[in-house]
């Protein structure tokens, strides 16, 4: 969001940031945006995450797969409503507050952005009477298009089934199963928490549900090159990859680094914001099997420092993502599958190990798996049997991997505009529109028998049998009257 709102900042437009006090990355300084602070007694941050993040990790690192499952759904299930539940304290806090509403009202802005994974923002658009856009990959109730265009589940796999489009009958009832599974946390943890909130102030007629599904404008983190094919809806504008760009120069000390691995190149390694550090026993596993490789390492870890460290790794707290994987001498990402990471890979053709943890990574990995440009392992199988060293080593040495990397970063690039300019062309034009009605299906207003015609085809099925009933009648009581005249003339 962050990079969107600089990229809007730079050509004029003012914004205006609504955060809690307890925020974890949003901070007062900013000089492309200024900040709403709405305070409140908790707030999703690192305290909040990390507990969180290493129950996931014990689970998946778990011996039987039933009950691994089993555990993961309960996990999710409560981290889910924990999280959703701070989210509508934020809310029920925000639009309490009427010095803060007023004021927001008084002034006048031309639409809100908000990410919909959390429904704060939803609520405040209706709360202020704006239009609404998405800067979307998950809603509060799962992927982004389910919410908005039509879904078969005979081809469009669920988040967390491990599906592709491509499925078995076997599969599809799988797939059908972790559909049910969404449905349920929706329908009884998530929505009823934000029904509560919009009853609380707008009114029992206002549905949660309606004003999720009436946003204005979808920007869909995601494009097809990444995405299986699939419906979609006219107000769905794709600008995945929208935060990549050519690398920049790499700062002195580590352009030195990775000059010193000569011909072999270099691989890095970050499992991103969330996950700092992994528990001992992988980290020197991994760090073991680095060690091994005639390749450079850089390696984005906090904590303590692996005994099995080689000297080719460095360690470091934060690193140039994007400049790194934009260099020449990069030879190999390993990552945890997140969003940014999995796009910035493919905008820099470099192929992917991926050591998924938790929630849409083993997803966003599966697909690149699909189209032979990764490599995937479970965390379970991570410290077992040099998987991971074998795991870097095909990779490395089978050149299908970087040229099929390769072929999906050229036809990304392959665009009449840049994913960014897609996304603000749509912005200012929802500004520039007070809105984007004619582009909204109204489908979301329907009752659940309407949309998939339930009613309709029991009237045609209560017509059917009516006509056939009708002439089953006629042809019975001619059959009588013919038997009473042959009678007679008997």
């Amino acid at each position: 969001m962050d990079i969107i709102i600089k990229t809007l900042h730079s050509r004029g437009h003012t914004v205006h940031v609504v955060r809690t006090n307890g925020s974890w990355y949003i901070q007062d300084d900013s000089q492309h945006f200024q900040t709403i602070t709405v305070p409140v007694s908790e707030a999703f941050n690192n305290d909040f995450i990390n507990p969180i993040l290493e129950k996931l990790i014990d689970i998946e690192r778990g011996d039987s797969s039933l009950m691994r499952f089993a555990s993961l759904q309960v996990e999710m299930f409560t981290a889910l409503f924990k999280m959703h539940r701070i989210i509508c304290k934020m809310a029920t806090n925000m639009l309490r507050d009427r010095v803060l509403m007023s004021s927001l009202k008084e002034a006048e802005y031309d639409l809100l952005l908000t990410d919909p994974s959390w429904g704060a923002g939803i609520m405040l658009a209706h709360a202020l009477k704006l239009p609404l856009v998405y800067n979307v990959r998950w809603t509060s109730s799962g992927e982004g298009h389910l919410d908005i265009a039509p879904s078969p589940l005979s081809y469009i796999p669920m988040t967390g089934s491990g599906l592709s489009d491509k499925m078995t009958l076997l599969q599809r009832i799988k797939n059908i199963l972790f559909y049910i599974i969404w449905q349920a946390q929706d329908e009884f943890i998530i929505r009823p928490q934000y029904q509560a909130v919009c009853e609380n102030f707008f009114g029992p007629e206002v549905k949660y549900r309606d004003l999720l599904r009436g946003a204005d404008l979808w920007l869909m983190r995601v494009d097809f090159v990444f995405e299986f094919p699939r419906p979609t809806m006219p107000n769905a504008v794709y600008i995945g990859g929208f935060q990549c760009k050519p690398a920049k120069p790499l700062p002195e000390d580590l352009e030195k680094f990775v000059q010193s691995s000569g011909e072999h190149g270099f691989i890095i390694m970050s499992m991103g914001t969330f996950v700092a550090n992994l528990s001992m026993d992988i980290t020197n596993e991994i760090a073991a099997a680095f060690a091994k490789l005639p390749q450079k390492v850089i390696w984005r870890h906090k904590g303590e420092r692996p005994a099995t460290l080689g000297n080719n790794t460095l360690l470091v707290d934060w690193m140039p993502q994007n400049d790194l994987l934009g260099h020449p001498k990069m030879r190999l990402f390993v990552a945890h599958g997140g969003t940014n990471g999995v796009q910035e890979a493919i905008y820099h053709g470099v192929p992917v190990v991926g050591l998924p943890v938790f929630f849409d990574q083993y997803d966003n990995l599966l697909r690149l798996k699909e189209r032979g440009a990764a490599k995937m392992l479970a965390m379970n199988t991570v410290d077992k049997d040099d998987n991971f060293l074998t795991a870097i080593r095909e990779v490395l040495t089978e050149p299908s991997y970087k040229m099929n990397m390769q072929r999906l970063s050229r036809l990304h690039r392959d665009q009449p505009m840049k994913p960014m300019d897609t996304a603000l062309f749509w912005i200012e034009y929802v500004m520039r529109h007070k809105g984007a009605a004619h582009l909204r299906t109204d489908s979301y207003k329907m009752p659940w028998y309407s949309y998939h015609s339930v009613d309709a085809f029991l009237v045609l099925t209560g017509a059917v049998l009516l006509t056939l009933l009708t002439i089953f009648i006629l042809m019975r009581c001619c059959c009588t009257i013919m038997c009473k005249h042959k009678v007679k003339r008997d």
